[in-house]
């Protein structure tokens, strides 16, 4: 089963003083783009974190977020109640004035306010980490259902290119006998008295040249591995890439062989399907 890069993920923690809120958020990419956004007291952990998310989720550009709420009584900045004191004893020697007067013009002085650096709670965490988990595994979901969308498209590709190829097949025999009439009627205009026994063997150097059998065998033998693929229990994007790759070079033989008029439009109809395959499978992990 396939799965795409596009993906998200959000879970909402309510502990006792606070709501945590952790979102990862993915699209495609060639390699693995981590961007973690997490607060400053959980930094110690973001390794940790930053492994997890590579273990699940392999490839992508992907934005991992942590949200932190303060919903209780608990303040990290505070007022610092002996810068503030001194102030006013100060101010008092200077001015006379209320105590709330002194209060207002002491508390617009420098470092009235502390803020306490918040330790990491290990308790906390514990949750937090089993939050993350459920997160992970709600994109892992996400991606999981976006891969299947992906596969029932690559699948309908697939069939349509088979179904063209065989139309390639059926009209190959009338494509044969077009290119030796053009040939006879080459040599009729030209007026020219030829070895029959020569013609016959231009004639079937030509044919060779222009035989498709191998490439109809490789084509084939491509698009059953596509969707081989498919099928197995990965998920490997590159790997669709490279068939997709040499299914485009067996069309694309077939095509400049061709010579044939309608069998070049059904060359542009299979490479048409094809490069919708090709565009979807960026997205594909």
């Amino acid at each position: 089963m396939i799965q795409s890069m596009t993906g998200y993920g959000k879970t909402v923690l309510q502990l006792e003083t606070k709501k945590v809120t952790i979102e990862v958020k993915s699209l495609n990419s060639k390699n693995l783009d981590l961007n973690v956004r997490i607060p400053a007291y959980y930094r110690e952990k973001e390794l940790a974190i930053r492994k997890r998310l590579a273990t699940f989720l392999e490839r992508g550009k992907i934005d991992f977020s942590i949200y932190i709420e303060e919903t209780g009584e608990k303040l990290s900045t505070k007022i610092n109640h002996s810068v503030v004191n001194l102030y006013i004893d100060q101010l008092r020697e200077i001015v006379d004035g209320d105590a709330t007067e002194l209060l207002k013009m002491a508390l617009r002085m420098p470092d009235t306010l502390k803020t306490e650096r918040e330790e990491l709670d290990q308790d906390e965490w514990k949750h937090i980490e089993t939050t993350i988990g459920e997160t992970i595994a709600k994109i892992v979901e996400y991606r999981s259902d976006e891969g299947a969308v992906l596969e029932a498209d690559f699948v309908k590709r697939i069939t349509i290119i088979r179904n063209v190829l065989q139309e390639v097949i059926a009209i190959d025999p009338d494509r044969i006998t077009a290119v030796k009439e053009r040939l006879q009627k080459g040599i009729e205009e030209l007026k020219t008295k030829v070895d029959e026994n020569r013609f016959e063997q231009e004639l079937v150097y030509y044919i060779e040249k222009y035989d498709i059998t191998e490439e109809k065998v490789r084509l084939e033998n491509h698009l059953d591995y596509f969707i081989k693929e498919l099928a197995g229990k990965g998920s490997n994007g590159k790997k669709l890439g490279f068939i997709s790759q040499e299914i485009g070079r067996e069309i694309n033989t077939i095509g400049s062989k061709a010579n044939y008029a309608p069998m070049q439009k059904m060359v542009v109809q299979m490479k048409d399907e094809l490069e919708k395959i090709k565009e979807q499978n960026l997205n594909v992990l």
